[in-house]
């Protein structure tokens, strides 16, 4: 066995069998073919007593037969990859070759040394040759098949349409056999009892799991049309990991256009984000790109989780120039390096400072006049801001009102101001300095379009929750703990968040940012909250780690069980866009949000945490801490 194994290997070395050699087989496969038909023909005794001209007469077969090979290329194909169409044009070239072989046969002199052949010598040679043709390019695909996939992943694949059947193409022609095909998984029940490309199909239901793992597959491979079902059918799931199935599918932040082939190596093995429930978001590529191309662009939290995703999908739209700004050096420069590598046409100016440094702020405004800004730069996570209220105003509140000021001073278009859930009815630092932002450029596009401000620009505000695998979200935290060995630490048994992608964050921002006139406050559906305790589990289950305990270590600072809804009938009203809806919130005058942002800096100066969290509760009344020390103000109150 492993003798003839060597030997399968060698053959199917391109440089140990070469096109002549397959042409060569293809020859010695005419020239018995000749036999065949001049024996349908003669019968047995003519055949023996005539068997030289005959032979005569296969040797100018061959002529017009390889002339027929090279015109339809049937030795031109690596045979281990032979397909339908390769088939096809084998039969085509064996039958062009018959009709020229018969025709000849026709025009020429007689010789009594050489046989031609007669129309049933023709068609025996046709049918010969064509069913020796394919059995040689059949044989050899198989053999190939069963000695090089030892260490190939037996898989099933979900799907029996255009993203199934692409996957299964992709498999038998891959180089290296990564993986070998068993089934075919469908959700439909007549499909029970057939074959898909020679491959038993099995209904999905109950028990998949067992009933896949009992064939011997070991991986799910997921068609990109079968991917939301999927991720609506949690039971499917778990019983797929609980037999130790692994589950290969497209990232869920990539998708398919259902025309382009679709190969296997475009999927892997499936991250907890690919397997949370959600929507396919659609946005106005075309309103955006005319937002966009050609313009002037800035994005400050340029190297954050958001802002460098927002560079990203900016940049595909090829504005004029990008003006890119953070405090983060290190992060800063990979997205410098980023832009130089895949972006390499569009000028991009990377600065590392703080948006609270004025005069650098000013520097860059005038010079570089942008017009549009997208301000994503922020401090963002709540037990830090709990503990320093004065840097979430400095940072927070007053960069967000340096920024929006220089907007209108310099003629920026549109400003979009990416604010967070947290801003809704706040309970720590974090919320409420967002709303305070919120309330200004609100305010403060309210008076450039009264007159009271002189200016233009449109201020546009969005809200989301949280996004999937952001600098220090639970997801990456759960990954570094699971690697050491646990505990996964969950505040809460009970507590939920809503959760999306970094990717359609960005793109639904993208979208508000077109729509938006000015001063609204868009917020987005962010689908069915996860518990967050159910995540943890999932995540030691994918893991395959074994003995990793849950440790409930009480809330934090500010934090809250349960975050509101960020979209309802009663507080949004709808958009052209079923994922945006547009906040009715109480509305600021500009002078009162001046004379606040004042207090709050100069409070801010005290360092008196006590001070500036009674100053923000008087701005923003429904602040109403939780797990706090600052709910000793709630109760004075």
């Amino acid at each position: 066995m492993e003798f003839l194994k060597k030997i399968t290997n060698w053959y199917f070395s391109r440089e140990a069998l070469p096109y002549w050699c397959v042409l060569l087989l293809d020859c010695l496969i005419v020239f018995f073919s000749y036999y065949v038909g001049c024996y349908l023909d003669l019968g047995g005794l003519e055949f023996a007593s005539r068997f030289w001209n005959i032979t005569s007469g296969a040797l100018i077969c061959l002529i017009p037969f390889i002339v027929s090979f090279r015109l339809f290329h049937t030795y031109s194909n690596i045979i281990r990859y032979s397909s339908f169409v390769d088939l096809q044009r084998v039969a085509m070239a064996a039958a062009t070759g018959s009709a020229v072989v018969y025709i000849l046969g026709l025009i020429l002199p007689e010789n009594e040394s050489i046989t031609y052949p007669t129309l049933l010598c023709a068609v025996g040679l046709f049918g010969s040759c064509t069913l020796l043709q394919w059995f040689e390019r059949i044989l050899v695909k198989r053999l190939f098949d069963s000695f090089h996939t030892d260490n190939a992943l037996p898989v099933a694949i979900y799907g029996t349409k255009a993203g199934g059947i692409s996957l299964a193409k992709s498999i038998a022609t891959m180089d290296e056999k990564s993986y070998v095909l068993r089934v075919f998984v469908s959700d439909s029940t007549h499909m029970k009892g057939t074959y898909l490309l020679g491959h038993k199909v099995v209904p999905n239901g109950p028990g998949i799991g067992e009933q896949l793992r009992h064939l011997g597959v070991k991986g799910l491979l997921v068609s990109p049309l079968k991917s939301e079902m999927l991720r609506a059918n949690p039971t499917m799931i778990d019983e797929l990991i609980q037999a130790g199935i692994k589950i290969m599918m497209m990232s869920a932040a990539q998708e398919w256009d259902g025309k382009s082939d679709l190969s296997a190596q475009q999927l892997h093995e499936v991250d907890i984000e690919d397997l949370l429930p959600r929507d396919k978001i659609e946005v106005d590529m075309d309103a955006i790109g005319a937002l966009l191309t050609g313009k002037h662009i800035l994005i400050t939290g340029a190297a954050g989780s958001i802002g460098s995703e927002m560079v990203r999908q900016i940049a595909i739209y090829k504005p004029a120039k990008m003006v890119l700004i953070d405090q983060a050096e290190t992060p800063m420069h990979d997205v410098r390096l980023m832009m130089a590598r895949q972006y390499p046409d569009i000028p991009c100016l990377t600065v590392v400072t703080s948006i609270t440094d004025r005069e650098h702020m000013e520097h860059l405004f005038a010079t570089e006049k942008p017009e549009y800004v997208f301000h994503a730069a922020a401090y963002k996570h709540v037990p830090m801001m709990e503990d320093n209220p004065s840097q979430a105003i400095r940072n927070n509140v007053n960069g967000t009102r340096i920024i929006a000021d220089l907007a209108v001073k310099y003629g920026t278009r549109k400003f979009v101001m990416i604010s967070t859930d947290k801003a809704v009815n706040p309970t720590n630092v974090m919320g409420c300095s967002k709303r305070i932002c919120e309330i200004y450029c609100q305010s403060l596009n309210k008076a450039i379009q009264e007159g009271k401000v002189k200016g233009y620009t449109q201020f546009v505000t969005t809200r989301f929750g949280n996004v999937l695998g952001s600098n220090g979200s639970v997801i990456p935290l759960f990954k570094q703990q699971i690697r050491k060995g646990g505990p996964l630490t969950v505040t809460h048994p009970d507590i939920i968040r809503y959760f999306m992608l970094i990717p359609e964050a960005c793109k639904l921002v993208l979208e508000a940012g077109t729509m938006g006139k000015g001063g609204e406050i868009f917020v987005f559906d962010m689908g069915n909250p996860v518990k967050i305790v159910d995540l943890a589990k999932r995540m030691i289950q994918l893991s395959g780690a074994k003995n990793i305990e849950i440790k409930f270590t009480g809330l934090r600072d500010g934090e809250k069980l349960y975050e509101e809804l960020l979209s309802t009938k009663e507080n949004t009203k709808p958009t052209h866009h079923p994922k945006i809806m547009i906040a009715q919130v109480r509305e600021y005058n500009y002078e009162v949000a001046c004379e606040n942002e004042h207090r709050l800096l100069e409070a801010s100066s005290s360092f008196d945490d006590m001070k500036i969290v009674a100053l923000m509760k008087e701005i923003v009344p429904e602040f109403k801490s939780k797990h706090s020390k600052y709910e000793a103000l709630d109760e004075a109150q």
